[in-house]
């Protein structure tokens, strides 16, 4: 275990994971989109965007503090068009003037895209630099999906079949993919998921989101070891900076299903366009959620602070 130690590297400021499902890897036969959210903002809340005479109605995932609604972090609206992000630390660097617009860009989607097609006019239309390094994953109605690996001139992307997979932590595969920063999650998840044809969103909110196998030494530290602590640096799938993990399934009607905060600790709620959870909107001064803010409180009483370094007390969870 002090192996182990020693080889989990540092973390990212945004280290996401993330899956999309295609429909013949389903339990369902509906496409899905994950995201596990690694975030420099612990508090998160989930708001519904109304429609307006030009726009579409949506809900999303949303930075505790944004009152105005207007960065979404994974979402889907009423034409059943999903989006989310992870960004990627191996494209053209941020341009000094413009950066950080994922959300932005994200949120306008979701007001104007019904199809995967319409997400790459709208990426096509938008004003060079994009002020963005990400991989966009969408999903439709149509059973389409695919991952547009964004930096700030333009994009590549890879197509989602109805027989695959598409993996993204934070590096971009743009013809093959090799070393990059959240390799180990990235094995993590393909271990965790690429065999499977019994997917479902229960599964990747709170079992692959709650995961602690590690795949350099080919074991789960909470289940094949009695360490009891260790020391969060950033290679597990849920790490301290984790605020939330969202599945969005398509199916009659978009279904999210949502934890806010740290997934070991918690299971997942059904949430749809029309059904939001009060606990997980708003409603808290300073625009935060009561499920969100509680759950951080929870998490900070698993880990411990010594010389600058997080542990993680791995007996608390068993």
């Amino acid at each position: 275990m002090l192996i182990l130690v020693a080889m989990v590297t540092a973390s990212a400021a945004q280290p996401c994971t993330s899956a999309l499902i295609g429909a013949d890897r389903t339990i369902s036969g509906n496409p899905i989109l994950w995201k596990h959210r690694d975030s420099g903002f612990e508090q998160n809340f989930i708001e519904r965007v109304e429609a307006t005479d030009t726009t579409m109605a949506y809900i999303a995932l949303f930075n505790g503090g944004d009152s105005l609604l207007r960065e979404a972090w994974i979402g889907v609206n009423e034409r059943s068009f999903a989006i989310m992000n992870t960004a990627s630390y191996n494209l053209a660097p941020d341009t000094a003037t413009l950066k950080d617009r994922e959300g932005l860009i994200m949120s306008e989607a979701l007001r104007k895209c019904e199809t995967v097609n319409d997400f790459a006019r709208l990426l096509d239309s938008l004003p060079k630099p994009l002020g963005v390094q990400a991989n966009f994953g969408v999903i439709d109605a149509d059973g389409n999906g695919a991952v547009f690996e964004t930096d700030d001139n333009g994009y590549k992307f890879e197509s989602l079949r109805a027989d695959s997979m598409i993996i993204r932590t934070n590096f971009s595969c743009t013809g093959t993919c090799g070393d990059g920063l959240g390799r180990v999650r990235y094995d993590n998840a393909c271990h965790l998921l690429c065999s499977r044809t019994d997917i479902s969103p229960g599964l990747l909110t709170d079992s692959i989101s709650r995961s602690f196998y590690y795949a350099p030494l080919g074991c789960d530290i909470i289940e094949d070891s009695e360490v009891t602590e260790i020391e969060d640096r950033g290679d597990f799938i849920p790490r301290r900076s984790t605020s939330a993990s969202i599945a969005i399934e398509l199916g009659e009607q978009p279904t999210l299903y949502v934890i806010l905060g740290y997934p070991p600790l918690s299971t997942a709620t059904t949430v749809t366009l029309n059904n939001i959870p009060k606990e997980m909107r708003p409603i808290l001064p300073g625009a935060l959620s009561p499920l969100s803010k509680r759950n951080v409180e929870r998490r900070n009483a698993l880990f411990r602070r010594v010389n600058g370094k997080y542990l993680l007390n791995i007996a608390k969870l068993r």
